[in-house]
């Protein structure tokens, strides 16, 4: 039945998930290990009265004296545990500096994603619904400028004009500067949140414009459209009651799948205007050479791009009919 097959894939990509998120561990962990930096130098910075007695105390402390095999397997098991180690970096334990990080990320990530899909698809209908048209010309040339932006230009440039120049908008932060944590409000929030978010939502944007436009015309050229207006129906009729299932199915997919992006584009928005999320904390840990964080990070990161293609393929095969059929029949 349906029911078993959606039941069965999920599975499947659960399964697929742990694989996932021991190889991005694997790799995270070899590649701070054998990079150049030193977690120890990154530690110690321009203090040259350490000795070397305290070098190694220091490596004996946090572990760094062991061969990497055991370090990885003992960092293995106690995750499994529950136990996620101390950063190196900000020296509290990594579940807690997650914690704290991940709502900023998410609030961030969610109003980017959200504004993107939304603004992306209405521009695509009004693209394909005058198609060759200026205004269709006029929203492609619109959405190849976004596609070739990168975000961190786009993100200085939106910091320059808004920010700086209008000063309409904090340079950075999630908060206002002196600001004690109980004080801050909602607004100030949100007021901290637009240019970020304006920011990494161009990383969407272009995709959703394109991708909803192809499939309207698609829709549009096609054989039932013909015959709706030839019993008479109206384009809005046709586009409300046929055009926009057609449309939605493969748009919502792919703004799912679109979860890796976004996170990459994160990094560099967050960089951009010190906004304090999971981003900002990555980088550092990669300078630094915290493995505990880093490594925390990129389990994060993988089953939060794990979960968007998840349902983007869950909501495939329950909204598209023709894979709901084949469920049927399997």
């Amino acid at each position: 039945m349906f029911e078993q097959s959606i039941y069965s894939r999920i599975l499947k990509r659960f399964l697929y998930l742990l694989l996932l998120l021991f190889a991005s561990s694997l790799i995270a962990f070899l590649l701070v290990t054998y990079s150049p930096l030193d977690p120890i130098e990154a530690y110690i910075g321009s203090d040259k009265t350490v000795s070397p007695e305290q070098v190694e105390n220091i490596k004996e402390y946090w572990g760094l004296n062991q061969p990497p095999a055991e370090r990885y397997i003992k960092w293995l098991r106690n995750v499994l545990h529950g136990d996620w180690g101390n950063s190196l970096i900000y020296r509290k334990p990594v579940i807690r500096i997650i914690g704290q990080r991940v709502q900023a990320s998410l609030a961030l990530m969610i109003t980017a994603w959200l504004f993107s899909g939304l603004l992306g698809f209405a521009l695509g209908l009004i693209a394909g619904k005058n198609e060759g048209k200026p205004a269709d010309r006029v929203i492609r040339f619109f959405s190849y400028v976004l596609a070739s932006m990168p975000v961190f230009w786009f993100g200085l440039l939106m910091l320059t004009v808004f920010a700086i120049r209008l000063k309409w908008f904090p340079i950075a932060l999630a908060v206002p500067i002196g600001t004690l944590q109980e004080e801050v409000t909602l607004a100030d929030r949100i007021h901290h949140l637009i240019l970020p978010a304006l920011t990494l939502s161009v990383v969407g944007i272009a995709n959703i414009t394109l991708h909803t436009r192809e499939k309207l015309i698609e829709v549009r050229h096609s054989e039932y459209h013909r015959y709706a207006v030839s019993r008479g129906e109206t384009e809005r009729d046709f586009l409300r009651h046929h055009g926009l299932r057609n449309v939605m199915i493969p748009a919502l997919t792919l703004q799912f799948a679109s979860f890796s992006e976004l996170f990459g584009g994160s990094v560099l928005a967050e960089q951009v205007f010190s906004y304090p999320g999971l981003g900002s904390a990555i980088t550092a840990a990669a300078l630094g050479g915290d493995i505990p964080l880093l490594l925390a990070v990129s389990l994060f990161s993988a089953i939060f791009v794990f979960t968007g293609n998840l349902i983007a393929d869950v909501l495939y095969m329950v909204l598209d009919p023709r894979i709901r059929e084949e469920g049927a029949k399997g």
